[in-house]
């Protein structure tokens, strides 16, 4: 299959790797890719690749990676979302590096009230555009910038919500929203206020029946800008 429009090719892609020129930045398990860096032309970018994995992976990682670029895509145009992806290859796709640091790694001085606030409107954007990121209550899902601007990065576990029942959608963009609170609660627990500390208990009791991480039900030990900071 030939993909459309793609910014680099495998061939691109192979050639810099032989030249040093990209940094693998996660080192993926069975059932997940292996994440590399690299700048090309003017931009930087994430690569995330199977080829190196088993052909069963390799078969299914096709129909994974369809779903992320159709997420990525629906997104595109939203600020601190998305940025432009392509499919590279049937085993691996390719979005522009959206820069910042992890708030794993990132001062927690950073962390404000006001960089809360913007993070809570950001998913309410992404609900906007038709879709549910499912793991933001992972610190390494959410980065702050250099103006001190979230984004919000790792779609491989979001939906689009088009076609499912409204219930169903509300109760997973609250289980979005809790993961906002939870970085309130770590964050700024004083400023948290009992409106968001009730919310987030209230979906707590309903998120421990949530089970999906990453690929296949599998959270890697690393995300792929886990890495990223300082970059």
């Amino acid at each position: 299959m030939t993909y459309q429009n793609p910014s680099f090719t495998r061939k691109d892609f192979q050639r810099e790797k032989e030249a040093g020129r990209t940094k693998l930045i996660h080192s993926g398990r069975l059932f997940n890719a292996d994440v590399y860096r690299l700048t090309y032309g003017d931009h930087t970018w994430i690569v995330k690749d199977f080829a190196d994995r088993p052909f069963y992976v390799r078969w299914i990682a096709r129909a994974l990676l369809a779903h992320e670029v159709t997420v990525l895509k629906r997104l595109e145009g939203v600020p601190d979302l998305s940025r432009h992806v392509f499919r590279l290859d049937a085993a691996a796709l390719a979005s522009e590096f959206l820069p910042g640091t992890s708030l794993l790694s990132a001062d927690p001085r950073r962390i404000t009230p006001e960089f809360l606030r913007r993070l809570e409107a950001l998913t309410r954007r992404m609900h906007r555009a038709g879709v549910v990121h499912l793991d933001l209550r992972s610190l390494t899902n959410v980065i702050i910038d250099a103006e001190g601007t979230p984004g919000i990065i790792d779609f491989q576990s979001a939906l689009v919500t088009d076609h499912l029942p409204r219930r169903l959608v509300r109760t997973l963009r609250a289980i979005d929203l809790s993961g906002a609170c939870k970085k309130w609660q770590k964050f700024q627990p004083e400023a948290m206020g009992p409106v968001r500390r009730r919310f987030f208990h209230k979906i707590n009791r309903i998120r421990r029946w949530w089970v999906f991480k990453g690929y296949l039900g599998l959270k890697s030990k690393k995300t792929m800008h886990e890495n990223q900071t300082n970059h």
